[in-house]
Parts: C-alpha cells; structure tokens; sequence
C-alpha cells in the first residue's frame, strides 16, 4: 500500500476518535475505508437495538448509496454468507463461486470482471464484523471493488482488520457521545441528572474549575476517570490538572485552556500519561465548558478514555509501511528516508560514509532442495546475523529476494574493511537443519559529500558486488 494511503488512514482513524457525532463518526469509518484503504466502495450496516441491521452510510459510489441507504434488513441477514465464508483473521471473505444458484441479493456494482486466479469478481464480498470495547457486535463493515482489481492479500487484510476494530470502538464511543450530549441539554434542570450520567459514564469524566480561586483544580472525578489513571478521588480532588501532565506539556495546556475560554469551542487532546505503578499509557479526551451561569466560576467537563490501544495500531500501521514483512528490516523507502540524513550530515561534516550491497550465494538452493518455508527461515536469520554484525546506527535493510543494503555513515577504510569481514563471517556460519552453505558477495561505493542519489549508488555498489563475484568464481 503506497505510504501517501497509510498516512490517509492515520488521518481519518484520528477523525474516527474526535469525539464526533455518530452520524459524522460513521461516515468517517466508511470513507476512511475508500480514501484510506484502497477499496472503491464501502458500506457500513449499523446493529439496531433489536438486532436488525440498518445501512448508515455508503462510501464510494453515489449508485450503491441511492440503492442501499436506508435499507434494514433482519438480524440473521449474514449468517447464509457466513457460512460459506473464508475467514481472514477477524474478516469474512465470501467468494463468488460458493454462492447458490439464483437470484442475487443486494447491490452489485456493474463493472467489467478482471481476469486471473486471484481476480476480484463483482459477486465477491468482504466483511469486517465492528466490535464495541466489550466484545458487543455494533455493525457491519462491507467493501467491495478494490484498486488493484485483486483479492486482498495479508497486509491488506491486516490493515481493514486494524482498522474496522479501531472503528467499532469509535462508534461505539460516538453512541455514548450522542447520550452524553443529549443528556446535557438536561443538566440545568437536574443536576441529580448530571450526576447520574456523570457517575454512570463508562469513560473518565471530571470537572475543572475554569475561572475563580480554584481555577485549574479538579472538583470531581468518576470512578472510571479513576479506574483509568491510577489515582483514588482523593488524590485527584483539589489537585491542580496541570500536576499530573509532563513537563512539557502544562504550556500547552494553559494555551488550550485560553482558547477554549475565549471560544467555548470544545477542543480535544491526546496525552502521555504517567500511573502512580510508573506504567505509561495514552489519555485522549475532550473538555468543554458545560455549565456557566451569571455571576459564577465555569466549569469544565473533561472525558478521556485510554486510547494506548489505537496509538499501538497506528504504529504498527507504521511500522508495515517503513519495514520488510518477512524479516522486519527497514525496506526501500525507509532506507531513502535514512539515506538522505546520512547524506546531508556527510556533506554538513565532509566524513565519507559507505554503501554496501550484499547478494547471498546458494540461496536458490535453499530454496529448491529445502522449500521456501525453510528459505524464509533463513533470510529471518541472516538479517538478524547481519543487524548483530554491523555498528550501533548502521542501518541493514532488504531490497527483495537474497538482497540486502547497509547503510554506514562515517566509516574509514579500515572500519569499512573490519565491517565487510564481520558480514561475510556472519552469513557464511551453517543454517540450522540446512547442509547448503550460504555465503555473501559484497560491493560497496562511498558516500560523499558529492555524492548522487541513492538509485545510482546501488547500482554502483550492486556493480561492484557483481566484480567480486567474478573475481572469486569466474565461471559464475
């Protein structure tokens, strides 16, 4: 997935969490999937409270939007497809082969059917069933017609799963968004009201005092703002916000503060929270001000949740995106990002660096005489030979196939030499269960300030390890 559609998906799982309305929610969830994901149609079915799924939102196609928008259909509307599904993981993949003979239920978008074993076929369905925080089946998510005309593969898939659980914990959250702002036009005639949603909330709540003496000190918590954090009421009750955010961060917070006064516009916040048990977990929430009358202190009304979960999927998202799925050494585009450092600092520095291009030998027979799981097995283990033999901030990364790229900044001859050994040794020790002796070619270029981009110095160096080759075994 190209890294401008990961970075999109990042954006719209952020909007997902914004404490919006469920409505908006729901549309962000299934434009996220068109805009993010690569599908060209989205379809979100939203679990009514008597289990009849009703189409919310539709994404994609203004045809399939016209047709499905409204539609309910009954609570047991996929178990049939179910049945004959694949399962993905937590996905439902549904092939057009397995269907029954007969008439086709629901909308199918009229577009020509590629060809191939792995071809997407307009009758092939996918489903990612969304999910509340406990385990409670909120909607549907369907989508249909991906870019590149072909079946999903295991990083597609695991990029939809990601995200449709991070979108049934946002719809889940916008649900008790919309009661807790429904409730809230309810506050100033009851405040037994306003306590029992206070108290009763599943996420954190507290209130903070915006104006007065006690401006900036925390006049009430729930038990679950409690639960999250760490601290009993007793601790929180009276304390000054500001005590229990990073150093850095209080500024930042007396700046939102100033302009949440001037507005009154609600705004949202992430932070890196500190539990008295000394473990690090990530709040994000929202504070509003909720009460104000004449003549008195306004209020804040602040709501967090532990959103670790979502920021640990987000750099995972990362994570596929920078490194090789196979052996998790940085890929193609993460080692440009790193050349281009290296690059800049030689020439801000004038020490020369290295580029090192390593072609393994005997591999293919690896592969022929032992299969590709053993030959998986073994480039998972020169890699991490070859991350263990080179510098601290040496960057070894996987081109494809048996080639690699080391990336040395600052290295004189002598190091370069001792380096090239060490790699050489590394990868030429046995393999485990394998007879087959797998050793490495090397060619390496300078780094310089004059140097050009990094296409030709791989080109160069990949030259280079070819000489060596044929220096050492003409008849290769």
């Amino acid at each position: 997935m190209p890294l401008t559609a990961v970075r999109r998906l990042y954006e719209v799982s952020a909007r997902m969490g914004a404490g919006r309305s469920l409505a908006e929610t729901l549309q962000a969830v299934v434009d996220g999937v068109v805009d993010g994901l690569g599908f060209g149609i989205a379809v979100l079915n939203l679990r009514q409270p008597d289990g009849k799924f009703e189409v919310i939102a539709v994404s994609g196609s203004p045809e399939a939007r016209e047709a499905l928008l409204g539609t309910v259909s009954a609570a047991d509307i996929f178990d049939a497809e179910f049945a004959l599904a694949d399962e993905w993981g937590g996905l439902r993949f549904v092939p057009h082969e397995r269907l029954p003979e007969g008439d086709v239920v629901g909308w199918v978008p009229d577009v020509p059917m590629a060809s191939g074993p792995d071809a997407w076929h307009p009758l092939d369905a996918l489903f990612a069933p969304l999910y509340s925080s406990e385990n409670e089946l909120v909607g549907m998510l369907s989508v249909d017609l991906p870019e590149d005309q072909r079946r999903p593969g295991p990083i597609h898939r695991e990029l939809l799963e990601i995200f449709a659980t991070q979108a049934g914990l946002a719809i889940d959250k916008a649900r008790l968004t919309d009661q807790l702002l429904a409730e809230k036009s309810r506050l100033e005639a009851s405040e037994a009201t306003f306590r029992m949603v206070f108290e009763g909330a599943g996420n954190g709540m507290a209130t903070v005092a915006l104006d007065g003496p006690e401006a900036g000190r925390i006049l009430r918590v729930n038990d679950a703002f409690c639960q999250i954090t760490g601290y009993d009421a007793g601790q929180l009750v009276g304390a000054a916000a500001s005590t229990f955010l990073r150093d850095e961060e209080p500024e930042q917070t007396r700046r939102e503060l100033a302009r949440l006064a001037g507005s009154g516009t609600p705004y949202r916040f992430e932070r890196l929270f500190l539990q008295p048990s000394g473990n690090e977990i990530w709040l994000g929430g929202t504070a509003a001000i909720v009460a104000e009358s004449i003549g008195q202190p306004r209020i804040l009304l602040v709501q967090i949740d532990d959103v670790t979960a979502r920021k640990d999927a987000e750099r995972e998202l990362r994570h596929h995106a920078a490194h090789d799925p196979l052996t998790g050494l940085p890929n193609r585009r993460l080692l440009q990002h790193r050349f281009d450092s290296v690059l800049e600092r030689t020439r801000n520095s004038g020490r020369p660096g290295a580029l090192l291009f390593c072609d393994l030998n005997h591999f293919k027979l690896v592969n022929d005489g032992y299969g590709h799981e053993a030959g998986d097995r073994a480039l998972r283990e020169i890699a991490a030979r070859l991350t263990t033999a080179v510098r601290h901030g040496d960057t070894v990364a996987r081109l494809g196939g048996d080639e690699f790229a080391i990336l040395a900044e600052d290295i004189a001859d002598d190091a370069l030499k001792a380096l090239i050994t060490r790699l050489e040794h590394a990868v030429s020790r046995p393999l485990e269960g394998i007879t087959t002796q797998v050793t490495t070619a090397i060619g390496t270029t300078p780094i310089t300030p004059t140097s050009p981009d990094l296409d030709t110095l791989l080109h160069t160096a990949d030259q280079a390890m070819y000489a060596t080759k044929q220096l050492r075994n003409p008849m290769q």
